[in-house]
């Protein structure tokens, strides 16, 4: 179990090495390959002292024992060249296992400073082994630090959420079990503790709890989950030989290769099977196939895709496709998978997603859907996921797919994911085994009122996009059941596209609104309708949203127009209905998707006694005013600050300093094994950081310590195409492992008589934004160079009082935080609402 000391060490380590290594994931490889140095070396002193001889460090290697770095006569510079020489040398050494050699492959020293070297070897040296289970602490811990780091696409799976997935695939120990992209080797560690514990004497199914509720220890081949020790007794030898043999990993990042070969081998592993190998660009292990797959492959995609080789079914360029259909492939006829995927191969409309998703429904492959909440990945992503079940036996014996939401995984969505009471996981799991008892039984499974619906496999055929998002479906079934007649909407409404003007006959003095695909979009001197229209964008991205119009406005033909034929229906009831209603079985296209008469003509809707619709809309208009109001905080709040004329105004030249980022063309974009990289588009409208789409750039490119993004830094856009752009900006309240882009800048205070924050909303002021947009120049890419920057003075009262307006600042961006609750709280009202129309 990890003591604090061993957990001091590790943090200690990584402090010395943040200025010289700032990337976390760097400084877990670094202390990783001096651990084992380090505890080959004291195995060698404990074969000495037992009477025996040195196995590692002997011979020629014997000038790189651990103890040669302290030698009192080397100097510093000595200490760098001895450092560096074994890292190099020590795969060499035919006396070291294959496997530590293969940890040592392609190690090196990313800095040459004799200073840090020698405090980071004294801070390693301190670290005393018994048994590797001391080892297996520390590296527990050192992953652990790399779970709350997240390069681009990679993110490192929570344990809770590995286990839960490995309980629900249910490895045995007749498996072959496959992750094609496993990182630190999570999931392959956890299929490996499964089998321990479900072989094991003392394992009772019925009354030991979930594995993912737990935390386990590691020790060689004992398993400590829940307290309760299990060690596989009832394995034999050649049943443990044969689960030694066919656990496999593959990873494209060396850097990750090296991290599982120590996770598998503080697991027991002697001659752990773990590959470095291009699982989309490689045909080398095409033909190698497994019983289990688990895996949560990297979501992100270089611009311009990827190029994969031609043997995939189907034809993509997107990683996320490539690699569900890679592990489609590869699993055995009977096989199981457990699969995390973002949100895009649930619902996209691109052909290559609709072409997975009928493979995993026509193909009787997909069991059933896990929708995970949108924070599982945080604090460096907000992106949301969902859990493919696969199991190809049982997909064959029903006609039918359970979708089951998890709205809490037991810690709360915020960046530092605490633990919570709330957990769904438990209960998820319960009907996933209930459902599958179901199936295997021959009987009639009966889903619980909430977050399970099962649906059957025609219906998901039934528009061609085989949508994997269960709510759609949800809203659909208890639609059937409606209490109130269901009517096409083409029978109540006159649909049709008005004529179209161009841009060119907007007038600036027009004037009556133009209303295009999406609100207003000019004025005109003509008006084409006297009364508020409902309208809905029918083409583009945007393609179902709903509108209505004010009287006396142009409409466009890029919007359709939903106008009743009757008083039997209320324009404003229809609205409501229409905009809290999925339209996605009614669009048409992927490249340029759109809506038109004859697709959306047969939409039901429930048609209550016209009494009932001015009831239901004076709620919902009564709800939406307090949307409203809210949205006018939230929209119209800004930091107000009264300087007092009497307080000194500084250059910023004076107090801060402005570090451009890294320089870098479409080139030196890869898809895994690079630097992550923020730009422009990471900051959105509200200020904040947003992480759901970053770029890995070439570790190749020369990168400074000062480009990465630290602890108050304001992170600022320098340049851009529009000049709006330009002074976008957010704060960043703690130390990151992003760089960011040559567009984009830090911020960075460098007196002690400014405080951080009180500077950020300095820059975020209307008047710096104005300043700028006198100043920036440039014939195609207005900039913000550092003499602009250095010129703006600033209003700088003393360091308490700049305290006191940050606070003060704070506390109204909690009351706006609120309303923004407020309106999502208000907006759920109002669907729940319509929803309730649907329900006999």
């Amino acid at each position: 179990m990890l003591d604090s000391i061993t957990k001091k060490k590790i943090d200690d380590a990584r402090d010395i090495l943040v200025g010289k290594v700032p990337v976390p994931s760097s400084q877990v490889e670094q202390i990783t390959i001096a651990l084992i140095y380090k505890f080959m070396y004291d195995m060698d002193i404990e074969s000495i002292e037992m009477g025996g001889n040195p196995k590692y460090f002997t011979g020629d290697f014997a000038q790189y024992a651990w103890n040669k770095l302290f030698d009192q006569r080397l100097s510093g510079e000595g200490r760098v060249i001895l450092y560096q020489d074994a890292l190099a040398k020590i795969p060499n050494n035919a006396s070291i296992p294959t496997l530590f050699r293969d940890i040592f492959k392609n190690a090196f020293l990313p800095y040459r400073d004799p200073e840090t070297l020698k405090l980071f070897l004294k801070c390693i040296d301190e670290f005393t082994y018994e048994h590797s289970e001391k080892l297996g602490d520390a590296f527990e811990y050192l992953l652990a630090v790399l779970g709350s780091q997240g390069d681009a696409g990679q993110f490192r799976t929570p344990r809770h959420i590995i286990d839960f997935m490995v309980e629900l695939i249910d490895p045995q120990k007749e498996d072959s079990i496959l992750d094609p992209a496993c990182g630190t080797a999570g999931f392959l560690i956890s299929a490996y503790k499964h089998i321990i514990k479900t072989n094991s004497s003392n394992y009772d199914k019925d009354t030991d709890p979930h594995t993912f509720a737990s935390h386990g220890t590691p020790l060689d081949e004992l398993v400590i989950l829940n307290g309760k020790k299990y060690n596989g007794d009832l394995l034999t030898p050649d049943q443990r030989a044969f689960l030694h043999k066919n656990l496999k990993g593959y990873d494209i990042a060396f850097e990750m290769v090296r991290l599982s070969l120590v996770n598998m081998y503080l697991h027991g592993f002697n001659t752990p099977q773990i590959y470095e190998y291009d699982t989309l660009t490689s045909t080398d292990r095409w033909n190698e196939y497994a019983n289990v797959i688990l895996a949560n492959p990297p979501f992100m995609t270089p611009k311009g895709g990827i190029r994969p080789h031609q043997k995939f079914s189907i034809q993509a360029k997107r990683s996320e496709v490539l690699f569900v259909d890679y592990m489609l492939e590869h699993l055995t006829n009977n096989g199981r998978a457990g699969i995390i995927v973002p949100e895009g191969i649930i619902f996209k409309s691109d052909n290559a997603y609709k072409l997975l998703r009928k493979l995993l429904v026509e193909e009787n492959y997909l069991v059933g859907v896990i929708s995970l909440p949108g924070g599982v990945f945080n604090p460096y992503a907000g992106v949301k996921t969902s859990i493919l079940w696969i199991d190809r036996a049982l997909a064959k014996k029903t006609d039918k797919i359970i979708f089951i939401k998890v709205s809490s995984d037991g810690f709360d969505l915020g960046a530092q994911r605490r633990p919570c009471d709330a957990n769904d996981l438990p209960t998820a799991f319960d009907n996933a085994q209930a459902f599958k008892k179901a199936i295997l039984s021959g009987c009639e499974y009966q889903a619980p009122e909430s977050d399970v619906i099962v649906v059957e496999k025609k219906r998901l055929a039934e528009s061609g996009h085989y949508n994997l998002s269960g709510e759609r479906y949800g809203v659909a079934l208890i639609r059937d059941s409606s209490r109130y007649e269901m009517v096409p909407l083409g029978d109540l409404c006159n649909l049709y596209q008005p004529q179209t003007i161009t841009g060119k006959e907007l007038r600036e003095d027009g004037e009556y609104p133009v209303f295009g695909a999406n609100g207003i979009i000019g004025r005109y001197n003509k008006y084409n309708h006297p009364d508020s229209e409902i309208v809905i964008t029918c083409r583009g991205a945007t393609c179902g949203t709903i509108n209505i119009t004010v009287p006396k406005s142009w409409i466009t033909g890029n919007a359709m127009v939903a106008k009743p034929k009757s008083d039997c229906v209320s324009k404003q009831y229809l609205y409501y209905i229409l905009k809290n209603s999925d339209l996605s079985a009614t669009v048409s296209g992927s490249a340029q998707p759109q809506i038109t008469r004859t697709s959306l003509s047969p939409f039901l809707i429930p048609l209550p006694p016209l009494s009932v619709q001015k009831e239901i809309v004076a709620e919902l208009d009564s709800y939406q005013k307090i949307i409203d109001g809210a949205k006018q905080v939230v929209e119209n709040w800004k930091p107000r600050i009264d300087i007092d004329p009497e307080w000194p105004y500084i250059k910023l030249g004076d107090i801060c300093k402005l570090v451009r980022g890294v320089t870098y063309s479409k080139g030196d974009e890869v898809s895994v094994d690079g630097f992550p990289i923020l730009r422009a588009n990471n900051i959105d409208l509200s200020g904040n950081l947003n992480l759901d789409d970053i770029k890995l750039i070439s570790k190749f490119l020369k990168f400074r310590d000062d480009q990465l993004l630290r602890k108050n830094d304001i992170f600022i856009c320098l340049a851009s195409g529009s000049k709006q752009h330009i002074g976008k900006a957010c704060f960043i309240p703690e130390d990151t492992s992003f760089y960011f882009g040559g567009f984009m800048g830090a911020v960075r205070v460098t007196s002690s008589i400014v405080l951080p924050k009180y500077l950020y909303h300095m820059i975020m002021d209307d008047s710096f934004n104005q300043y700028l947009r006198r100043r920036i120049s440039g014939a195609n890419i207005n900039n913000l160079s550092s003499s602009i920057l250095n010129e703006y003075s600033i209003p700088l009262p003393d360091i308490a009082l700049q305290q006191s307006i940050v606070q003060c600042i704070e506390s109204e961006q909690k009351l706006v935080d609120a309303n923004r609750e407020l309106i999502k709280l208000y907006e759920h009202k109002i669907k729940d609402r319509i929803d309730k129309l649907w329900k006999s």
